[in-house]
C-alpha cells in the first residue's frame, strides 16, 4: 500500500500530543511494510526542526514540508467573520502548498491519501483532479466543539463573540465539507457519533492514539510530586494551567502542603515562566518529555474544554502513572474512575484525590499500575496500526 501522508504541522519530531499522533500513523504503516510519502504545513508557529530530523526518517517518509503564513492577521480574520467563513480553514489556503501537492500526485500513485484535520480540507478538490486514490480525514477531534467549549468559558465579551463565531463557522465547515471525504478515521467513539448524526454515511473507523509503553523504573520518582505538561499554544491547555493555578492549587497546597506542582511544555509564557513559590516550578520545555513524566508520581490535567483524546494522558498512563484529570479531559478513555485514573471537576476534588494519593502511597501507585494495563490493552500501537491497515485494505476493495 502507498500512502501520502497531508500533516497540518510537522508530525517530526513528535513533540506534542498532535505530531505524537501523527507520527503514530506514519511509523505503524512504515512497520508493517507499506510506503509512506510526508508532506506538511510549517509556519512560525509549528516550524520543521531540520536539526532534529533524522536521515532514517527523511528517507523512509520522503518527508516535505512547505511553509504557510498562518499568522493572524486581524484584517482577514475581520473579513472572513463578516462573510460567515472559517478564518482558521482560510489560513491554511496557499498556492505554494498546492504546487507542491500536485507535483507529489503527478510523480506517484497512491492508493490512500491521509489528510490530518479537517483544516486541509480546501486541497480536496486538487488532489481528485491529480489522483485516483481514496481520501481519508483523521480527525485528532470535532474542531468546532472546542472553540464553543471555550466561548462557554470566557469571560470578556468581545473575546466570547469571537470565539463562538470560530465555533458556528467551523461546525458549518466541517458540515459542508465532511462529504469530500470516501472515509474517516476517529480518535474516540463520540467524534464517531458526531459524524454520523451530520450525515456522514461512507466508512468510519474509530482508531484512537497508539503507544509503546515503557515504563521507566529505573528513574526515581519523587514522592508528592504532580505534573503538567502540554503544549501551551494550545489554548484549552492555557486555559487549564490558569484554572489550575488561580483555583485548584491553593485548595491542594493547603490539603497537602508537602505537594510540589511542576508545569512543563512547550511556548511556556513569560508570565509563567516568572511563576514560582508555594511548591510551584515552571520548567518549561523540557529535553526529554519521557524522562520528566517518568521522575514525577501524579499527572494533572484540569481541561475545561476540548475535543478527541488527550494524548499527553495517555503518554503518561503507558508509563504506569498517576492521572487525576477533569471528566472532559478523561472524554474518548475507556476509563474507570478510581481504578485506572482519577476524576475530579472541581478544585475542592482535585485537592480530595490528591490528598487521597498522599495519603495512601500504595492506593496511588495501583492506580498508576492500572491505568498502565488500560493503555497495553487499548492504546498499543501494534494492534491499533494492524487495525488501521485492515481498515485502509477493506477500503480499497470497496
Amino acid at each position: 500500500m502507498k500512502v501520502l501522508q497531508l500533516c497540518n504541522k510537522p508530525p517530526y519530531p513528535p513533540v506534542d500530543g498532535g505530531s505524537m499522533a501523527m507520527n503514530s500513523i506514519t511509523q505503524g504503516l512504515l512497520a508493517a511494510g507499506h510506503e509512506v510519502w510526508v508532506l506538511a504545513v510549517s509556519s512560525d508557529k509549528h516550524p520543521v526542526q531540520q536539526s532534529r530530523i533524522d536521515d532514517h526518517y527523511l528517507q523512509s517518509t520522503h518527508f516535505q514540508a512547505v511553509h504557510v503564513d498562518l499568522a493572524v492577521h486581524p484584517l482577514d480574520a475581520a473579513v472572513a467573520m463578516l462573510c460567515g467563513e472559517s478564518y482558521h480553514v482560510k489560513r491554511y489556503i496557499s498556492s505554494t502548498f498546492q504546487d507542491k501537492l500536485i507535483e507529489i500526485l503527478d510523480a506517484e500513485v497512491f492508493d490512500i491519501i491521509h489528510v490530518e484535520s479537517i483544516f486541509l480540507s480546501p486541497y480536496i478538490p486538487t488532489i481528485r483532479r491529480h489522483s485516483s486514490a481514496r481520501v481519508v480525514l483523521r480527525a485528532h477531534n470535532v474542531e468546532h466543539h472546542i472553540w464553543r467549549q471555550l466561548a462557554r468559558s470566557c469571560h470578556n465579551p468581545f473575546k466570547a463573540y469571537y470565539l463562538r463565531h470560530t465555533s458556528l463557522a467551523l461546525g458549518a465547515y466541517e458540515r459542508e465539507h465532511i462529504g469530500l471525504y470516501d472515509a474517516v478515521l476517529c480518535i474516540t467513539q463520540s467524534d464517531a457519533d458526531y459524524f454520523r448524526s451530520i450525515g456522514f454515511r461512507r466508512p468510519i473507523q474509530v482508531i484512537p492514539f497508539a503507544v509503546s509503553p515503557e515504563p521507566l523504573d529505573s528513574v526515581g520518582e519523587e514522592a508528592v510530586s504532580l505534573f503538567h505538561i502540554g503544549s501551551m499554544d494550545w489554548r484549552p491547555n492555557l486555559e487549564a494551567i490558569d484554572w489550575l493555578l488561580q483555583k485548584a492549587w491553593p485548595k491542594i497546597h493547603a490539603a497537602v502542603p508537602q505537594a510540589k506542582l511542576y508545569l512543563a511544555g512547550r511556548n511556556m509564557p513569560q508570565r509563567l515562566l516568572s511563576l514560582q513559590g508555594d511548591g510551584i516550578s515552571v520548567v518549561g520545555e523540557v529535553p526529554d518529555a519521557l524522562y520528566f513524566i517518568a521522575s514525577k508520581q501524579i499527572n494533572i490535567v484540569p481541561l475545561q474544554s476540548g475535543s478527541g483524546i488527550r494524548v499527553k494522558i495517555i503518554e503518561a498512563m503507558s508509563a504506569g502513572k498517576t492521572v487525576i484529570a477533569t471528566s472532559v479531559a478523561a472524554q474518548g478513555i475507556r476509563y474507570t474512575d478510581g481504578v485506572d485514573i482519577l476524576i475530579a471537576n472541581s478544585p475542592d476534588e482535585f485537592a480530595m484525590q490528591v490528598k487521597r494519593c498522599a495519603d495512601d502511597p500504595d492506593f496511588c501507585r495501583q492506580i498508576g499500575r492500572n491505568a498502565y494495563r488500560l493503555v497495553l490493552s487499548d492504546y498499543d500501537a501494534s494492534v491499533l496500526s494492524r487495525r488501521l491497515i485492515d481498515f485502509y485494505e477493506l477500503l480499497l476493495e470497496q
